[in-house]
């Protein structure tokens, strides 16, 4: 699979020390907050807000939290106003990154941003300089342990999925994002278990880093996670899987 995938395996094993740090919550909640306010407090008719909700359930966020957060985005309950604010530079050695927030208050997410990203080796671009990089996919992950690849494949491509990929831990499903819905709903009701599932941006082309740069570069990805307003990091970066055990990664 790509540095893309990999690097998505990477985070799912970071899920516990996530959630450790404490910002994982809030990360969680304002994700349901505003996926609420775009479609409505019913994760039945509004697939984001289902996703938003099942994944807080997977980090054992608890019920009333996930209760007040959906109120909070339908106006029920008083609250902050978000608003995502995508921001797009450059990691070591021109890796492209988008970096997905939400914010109340764009001031102190920017500079925050471009804090990390100078810290880090980076740079904060234009609007456009590096998104004509990415393209919008729907992404199922499964553990391999959870079905055989025939037998996925089967079910993904007859959804509409447009590839299924695989390395030695998970399964890649992946979709446009029209047709995200359908697949990730014929795969739970084929009774697979899910690892997760999202809309993402996929890149369409790739940067490969040496040890020097792959180091740094997973720094500055780890600082923007840890900001408590950026909901999402997308990067075009291939590390060898050598040089992510020598990262310990």
């Amino acid at each position: 699979m790509s540095g893309h995938s990999k690097w998505h395996n990477i985070r799912l094993r970071k899920g516990a020390q996530d959630a450790k740090r404490g910002n994982l919550f809030t990360k969680l909640a304002k994700e349901i907050i505003m996926a609420a306010r775009a479609g409505g407090g019913n994760p039945d008719s509004n697939l984001r807000l289902r996703l938003a909700v099942q994944k807080a359930r997977d980090n054992s966020m608890p019920a009333d939290n996930i209760k007040r957060s959906i109120q909070r985005g339908t106006g029920e309950i008083e609250g902050a106003t978000f608003e995502t604010v995508t921001y797009e530079g450059y990691g070591p050695a021109g890796v492209a990154l988008m970096v997905e927030c939400a914010t109340d208050n764009r001031n102190r997410t920017v500079a925050a941003i471009r804090n990390i990203f100078g810290k880090h080796g980076g740079r904060l671009g234009e609007s456009g300089s590096v998104s004509y990089r990415f393209r919008p996919i729907g992404l199922v992950t499964i553990a391999r342990r959870a079905t055989d690849e025939d037998t996925l494949f089967n079910i993904a491509l007859e959804a509409g999925a447009e590839d299924v990929r695989s390395d030695d831990e998970h399964y890649a499903v992946v979709s446009q994002p029209e047709d995200f819905g359908a697949v990730r709903d014929a795969i739970e009701t084929s009774g697979i278990a899910i690892a997760s599932a999202e809309y993402t941006m996929e890149p369409t082309d790739t940067v490969q880093l040496d040890e020097k740069d792959a180091g740094t570069m997973l720094r500055l990805l780890d600082a923007l996670e840890e900001n408590e307003d950026v909901q999402s990091v997308h990067a075009n970066f291939d590390i060898p899987d050598e040089v992510l055990e020598a990262a310990g990664r």
